[in-house]
């Protein structure tokens, strides 16, 4: 992994909305919770404009991060967060230990590359549908991808991708499929511009009255 994440927490010891509302008001910090592996759960909070940079890479929603705990580095995953209804600002983010022996269930973005150049783009003039933009995947920390590509290159019209067609890293599985093959569900698809398709009802119903007549 190209990115590197290091968050500066500290633990709180006050619980509850209130002491939470404070936090972010008075100190410009977000409340968290730092959990799993043998330790116990620890109540922590980050510094809002720390966090807030960091949520700007994508990476950062799959990636291994390292959290200062007074002085002490903690390997974490953001396994949640809560942002404020109306201002988007995050209010709460859950960190889950991990460590490098036990593997971790994680949702991962698609990256879709070579769709303008596609076969059933370019030559067959189709376009592309996107039916999911991200993947849960299983695997130990050292193996999660920030991102798993699917390559449209070779897609012809009115062929469907499914989560069995991507190639994935080595160590990582999805646990859809997991599940059965009744769980492979379509990724993207390359189908007829709606439009032309619809021209192309019009001309079949307009030679049809043609004929009649």
């Amino acid at each position: 992994m190209s990115n590197e994440f290091l968050l500066n927490a500290e633990i709180r010891s006050d619980a509850g909305k209130g002491a939470s509302r404070r936090l972010r008001r008075l100190q410009d910090r977000v409340p968290g919770i730092l959990y799993g592996g043998e330790a116990e759960p620890q109540m922590i909070s980050v510094e809002l404009r720390e966090l807030k940079k960091a949520l700007e890479n994508e990476a950062f929603y799959s990636h291994i991060l390292t959290l200062k705990v007074d002085g002490k580095d903690v390997q974490a995953v953001l396994r949640d967060l809560q942002r404020h209804p109306a201002k988007g600002v995050p209010t709460h983010a859950d960190f889950l230990r991990v460590d490098k022996t036990h593997k971790i269930t994680m949702n991962v973005p698609l990256h879709f590359i070579n769709e303008a150049g596609s076969i059933g783009v370019k030559k067959q003039g189709g376009e592309i549908q996107h039916n999911i933009s991200e993947v849960e995947v299983s695997c130990l920390p050292q193996d999660l991808p920030e991102f798993i590509e699917v390559d449209m290159a070779e897609v012809e019209m009115n062929a469907i991708v499914h989560l069995s067609d991507l190639k994935l890293p080595k160590g990582v599985e999805l646990t859809q499929l997991a599940l059965g093959d009744d769980h492979d569900q379509p990724v993207a698809a390359i189908h007829a511009p709606k439009v032309r398709a619809s021209e192309s009802d019009d001309e079949e119903g307009g030679e049809e009255a043609a004929s009649e007549e």
